[in-house]
């Protein structure tokens, strides 16, 4: 759905229509889901995150202002979101982690596990936010700025580091060599 139609829903929204917001769900679903799968790492929190973003947008929508797109306002939600929900299950997510590392080193590595998930699974929640929002959904840093409230410059630093980062850990995989990771950017 194009960016003036999904703002035509939200004025329908605002006017009364609460119908319209369907159409603005079904436009960001998806993506928003797979936001939340690679910043919380499990799908049932991702799908709880999901609902709980949508249910907070409408009830937020007064909130929106025009002069940021709303793609990127709902983002910076779903990133506040998912942040809260990492440091809620902190606590119960070290314990975890622990008992899961000593089962995971008992066992031998599953040959489902992809590549990207291996990857993803290495890096910080921010690092993946950055990665997911700027690769995968193309956003400027300066929209990514206004969806974290980091300034843009420091974006752009963080994501060289990680690109950086990312190119090492394949070279030391025995994948690539150097000079194809940069002809793929």
């Amino acid at each position: 759905m194009n960016p003036n139609r999904i703002e035509e829903a939200i004025d329908k929204v605002r006017a009364g229509e609460k119908h319209a917001f369907t159409s603005v769900i079904t436009a960001y679903e998806r993506q928003i889901y797979t936001y939340c799968y690679y910043i919380l790492r499990s799908r049932e929190e991702a799908e709880d995150a999901v609902q709980d973003i949508f249910v907070k947008v409408y009830q937020e929508l007064g909130r929106y202002e025009k002069r940021v797109s709303f793609s990127a306002w709902l983002y910076k939600v779903a990133y506040h979101h998912c942040l809260d929900q990492l440091r809620r299950n902190k606590r119960r997510n070290r314990l975890m982690s622990l008992y899961k590392l000593q089962l995971v080193r008992e066992a031998p590595e599953s040959p489902d596990d992809s590549p990207v998930d291996k990857m993803f699974g290495d890096l910080t929640s921010e690092e993946r936010s950055l990665l997911i929002l700027r690769v995968i959904e193309q956003y400027s840093f300066e929209e990514i700025a206004q969806i974290t409230g980091r300034s843009s410059a420091a974006l752009r630093k963080k994501y060289e580091r990680l690109r950086r980062k990312l190119i090492l850990q394949k070279a030391n995989e025995g994948g690539c060599t150097r000079g194809e990771v940069a002809e793929s950017n």
